[in-house]
């Protein structure tokens, strides 16, 4: 039963995967900051590597690497995708921070997805399939704190240009969130 458990899990990850590889070039193609359009394609590689890491871990397992269809990371790559489209029409810091944001979402997912594989493979006496999971949460987690620390400077910048929005009382911040459509108001 668990080793079932951990093959769902793991073919839900390479399906994640894959699709962050598809979306890591275009979050890197739509940043402005050049430590973010790093950090994008950075992780794009270590993105490729986690793929690899999850087909040897089916080998590990005698399972057949295939991949079970994720709609977790397929909503958040959706929602990254309208974060890039709607960025074209914002101030680049606050397009990167919205991008920061999207990033982050995805990377908690991961975290969460291989902690938890990390661990069934590891009660499944597997310490080999855990290590090279638990490999992959490192990175995961680092990216995430790369991501957090890129967003310091974007703050910094964006108040020294005066950015804050301080002075929008709640009536117009709710105005601006049915003009834009609803997306901030679905986090």
């Amino acid at each position: 039963m668990l080793q079932e458990v951990l093959t769902d899990q793991l073919k839900d990850l390479l399906h994640a995967e894959n699709q962050l590889v598809k979306a890591l070039p275009k979050m890197a193609k739509a940043a402005k900051d050049t430590q973010l359009k790093s950090a994008f394609s950075d992780h794009l590689e270590k993105t490729r590597e986690h793929v690899e890491r999850l087909k040897q871990a089916f080998e590990m397992l005698d399972e057949t690497a295939r991949a079970k269809v994720c709609k977790g990371m397929a909503g958040l790559v959706e929602e990254g995708a309208e974060v890039i489209a709607e960025g074209k029409e914002m101030d680049p810091v606050a397009a990167d921070l919205e991008l920061i944001a999207a990033a982050q979402r995805v990377e908690h997912y991961e975290i969460a997805a291989y902690g938890t594989s990390a661990k069934i493979a590891e009660s499944l006496g597997r310490s080999d399939v855990a290590e090279l999971l638990s490999q992959t949460l490192d990175e995961e987690k680092e990216a995430d704190q790369l991501l957090t620390q890129i967003t310091q400077p974007l703050l910094d910048a964006a108040s020294e240009e005066g950015g804050g929005d301080e002075d929008i009382d709640e009536d117009e911040e709710e105005e601006r969130t049915v003009r834009s459509g609803g997306r901030n108001g679905r986090r």
